[in-house]
């Protein structure tokens, strides 16, 4: 079964976006969590919103280039199968789950771990998944070759990559789960 999760902070719920906010608003917000928690994001360098916002464009563009079909002008993130380690991110981690088949395949692009290690120049160990961006059929390859990162550098020893992240540029399958988690 193929789920998709989404990790997030209880108190805040899911697919909050800083890249959905204007950058001087996505730094305020990012500022104020530096302040405020002790949780993954709170470590987060100078410079992390522009370096997001250049890699959305870069992962949107090179996923376009192979026939992908991005609605929105920015991705929610979602993770290819469960992993725990996510909820360490924060104080109160929580998950939403949804199976694959509630999105159209052309709306998501696929990343062999996190954007940001995938296309750091400090990354160099020759991994053919380095730099790129898959489609759903090309992820699916690249599993039964590798397995699932969360399953096999749990504790992070094997790389940077710890999950399969999910960029999702479509937000319409969400609306029903964002509505159901409200009422």
């Amino acid at each position: 079964m193929e789920m998709l999760y989404h990790y997030y902070e209880k108190a805040l719920g899911p697919f909050r976006n800083l890249s959905d906010l204007p950058a001087a608003e996505a730094e305020e917000v990012l500022r104020t969590i530096r302040q405020d928690k002790k949780v993954m994001a709170s470590r987060r360098p100078e410079g992390y919103l522009e370096r997001r916002r250049e890699l959305e464009q870069l992962a949107r563009e090179l996923f376009t280039a192979k026939g992908g079909k991005p609605v929105r002008t920015v991705p929610h993130y979602m993770v290819f199968g469960e992993c725990d380690w996510l909820k360490s991110w924060y104080a109160e981690g929580e998950a939403v789950q949804l199976h694959l088949s509630s999105f159209d395949t052309d709306t998501l692009s696929f990343s062999y771990g996190d954007l940001f290690p995938t296309f750091s120049s400090r990354v160099q160990d020759g991994r053919e998944y380095r730099g790129q961006v898959y489609t759903y059929y090309e992820i699916l390859q690249l599993i039964r070759k590798y397995g699932l990162p969360q399953i096999w550098n749990k504790d992070g020893t094997g790389g940077p990559e710890r999950y399969i992240e999910v960029q999702v540029w479509d937000e319409g399958p969400l609306k029903s789960l964002l509505e159901e988690i409200k009422d």
